[in-house]
C-alpha cells in the first residue's frame, strides 16, 4: 500500500492553505499562491498583511481574532482582502479564511489557515473604506451595531453612520437588505 505523501497533499489541496507562525507565513500552497498572483517566495517569510487592503485592516483583524483563537483555538471570517501581484495586481476579493492556533495561550504564534476566494459568487460592486470593509464583514456575520462597535472598539453610533454609508452604496433599504446584497457582492 502507498503511504500518503502529506506534502503533495497539502500543495494540491482545493484551497489556500498556509502555516504560520507569528502572523508570518512559514509556508503555504499552490493555490494560495494562485489566488492571490504570487510566487512562494514572495510569500513564505512575509506577514499576513501584504494580504490585506490596508495595515490597519491587518492590525484590527489580528486584534478582533485573537481573543476567539484564545478561547476555543479556532476563527473564521469573511473578509476583503487584496491580490498581489499578475493581471489582477491590487485587486479586492471577498475571502473567506479559517484558521487554527496551535498555542491557546499565544493564538499567533503558529497557526494552520485556509483560504476560499470567494469573488466568483460574490464580488466586490462598491469601493468601501477599511473601516466599512470591516463593519460590512461584522454585519454579515449578524453583529448588532452595539456588538460591532464592542469588536471594533468605537461607538455603536459610529458603527450606524458606517451602515448608513454601506446602505447609500449598496442602495439598500433595511439592514436586511443591505446583508442580502453584501452576500451577493
Amino acid at each position: 500500500m502507498d503511504t500518503l505523501d502529506y506534502r503533495q497533499a497539502f500543495d494540491m489541496a482545493p484551497v489556500g492553505l498556509a502555516v504560520s507562525r507569528n502572523r508570518t507565513m512559514v509556508d503555504c500552497n499552490r493555490h494560495l499562491c494562485e489566488m492571490f498572483g504570487a510566487r512562494l517566495e514572495q510569500l513564505v517569510g512575509q506577514s499576513f498583511q501584504v494580504l490585506y487592503p490596508s495595515a490597519a485592516e491587518f492590525e484590527r483583524t489580528g486584534a478582533r481574532i485573537a481573543p476567539l483563537l484564545n478561547r476555543n483555538g479556532t476563527y473564521s471570517d469573511d473578509r476583503i482582502m487584496k491580490r498581489l501581484d499578475g493581471r489582477l495586481k491590487g485587486e479586492t476579493f471577498w475571502c473567506h479564511v479559517t484558521g487554527r492556533a496551535l498555542n491557546l495561550l499565544s493564538p499567533h504564534e503558529a497557526g494552520i489557515w485556509t483560504f476560499e476566494d470567494l469573488s466568483a459568487r460574490r464580488p466586490v460592486k462598491a469601493e468601501l473604506t477599511a473601516r466599512e470593509r470591516e463593519v460590512a464583514t461584522l454585519l454579515m456575520d449578524g453583529l448588532t451595531s452595539k456588538e460591532i462597535g464592542r469588536a471594533l472598539l468605537i461607538s455603536h453610533r459610529t458603527v450606524e453612520i458606517y451602515r448608513a454609508k454601506l446602505m447609500r452604496k449598496y442602495a439598500a433599504s433595511n439592514t436586511g437588505d443591505l446583508v442580502h446584497k453584501l452576500m451577493a457582492g
